[in-house]
């Protein structure tokens, strides 16, 4: 377990919360998945989450563009509505940035907000903002879901096959060149929008749900590695993944000439790169011919099987197969 969710664990333990434990009047789900669910009178429940993005931890002022900042807060917030199946509705934003930053900034900033809000159906119904010596940015976003639809972590069962939606560590090489500063070579455009402006798969999850295909799901927002491990942990279960089968992040050979000295590997990236917000999710196999109507069906890749075995195995084209460490993103790890 890594120290975030140690002291996410640590929290709830603290302070009265609505948790599969600790159930609250009101709240279908609560604090262990990717959004909470509320249970109002009628047919529908409304999801709720909430996402920090903060200038140095999670974005640089000076080498992101501000839009791709609007953007990404509020598609990053929605992936966690997406990954319960909901339909994305409305945001709150709390917004707190220094005075400097509050001209041609900011109007950049809330563009890319604005388009991320119309790509994703969203309307800001609130919030607040301050001054403050750093940008920091908190969006509250509720999602809608037909009553008893909403998918956790926790339902994945023994020989379920496991499933991801695109390529993995995209946003990992974009991050490589912004950290490079190659933002603004012509040649690496298309390679930097993973990274900058994530597509977020809504109708996916929304089908997902609606036709109860996946038997859990959740974004791959810290990496496959650690994210599959939360997965598996929730649903009490092990996976076996295949290397083989991982939708790898494609890298052209100029951008590998230019990246030389980090010694790019697809597969490691695809493993334990974060932020490409893609989904991941488990299918029963009597569900799989049923899988083929959905929305992007090319773009998914079955990568391995739940089992029984708490382990998470890597399967090597060799033969091999080893134990896959949890290591993709964690604010909270000792640098």
């Amino acid at each position: 377990m890594n120290r975030e969710d140690q002291l996410v664990e640590r929290t709830v333990r603290t302070i009265p919360s609505a948790s599969s434990q600790l159930r609250s009047r009101g709240v279908s789900i609560g604090i262990g998945d990717d959004a909470a669910v509320l249970a109002p009178t009628g047919r529908t429940e409304w999801v709720l989450s909430c996402d920090a993005f903060l200038e140095g931890v999670h974005f640089l002022a000076n080498s992101h563009p501000p839009d791709s900042v609007g953007y990404k807060s509020l598609a990053r917030a929605t992936s966690d509505l997406v990954a319960m199946g909901a339909k994305p509705r409305y945001f709150l934003l709390a917004l707190a940035l220094p005075a400097s930053r509050t001209g041609a900034w900011l109007d950049s900033f809330l563009r890319g907000m604005a388009r991320a809000g119309r790509f994703l159906g969203m309307r800001l119904i609130g919030g607040d903002t301050t001054n403050s010596s750093w940008i920091s940015i908190s969006i509250t976003v509720l999602g809608e879901i037909a009553r008893g639809r909403a998918l956790t972590r926790c339902g994945a069962k023994p020989g379920d096959i496991i499933y991801v939606s695109g390529k993995l560590g995209r946003a990992q090489l974009g991050l490589d060149l912004v950290l490079n500063r190659l933002t603004r070579s012509p040649e690496f455009q298309n390679l930097l929008r993973p990274h900058l402006y994530p597509k977020i798969r809504v109708k996916l999850g929304e089908w997902l749900a609606q036709n109860r295909i996946a038997s859990a799901m959740m974004d791959i927002s810290d990496g496959l590695s650690t994210d599959l491990g939360r997965l598996c942990k929730a649903s009490r279960v092990g996976a076996r993944i295949e290397a083989r089968n991982l939708p790898c992040v494609t890298i052209p050979s100029n951008t590998a000439q230019a990246l030389r000295k980090l010694k790019l590997d697809p597969l490691q990236m695809a493993l334990h790169g974060g932020d490409d917000y893609e989904l991941l999710f488990t299918v029963p196999p009597r569900c799989v011919k049923r899988l083929r109507r959905a929305p992007g069906f090319s773009e998914l890749s079955a990568i391995g099987r739940i089992t029984r075995d708490r382990k998470i195995l890597l399967l090597g084209s060799d033969g091999s197969s080893i134990t896959l460490a949890a290591r993709g993103w964690d604010s909270f790890r000792e640098k």
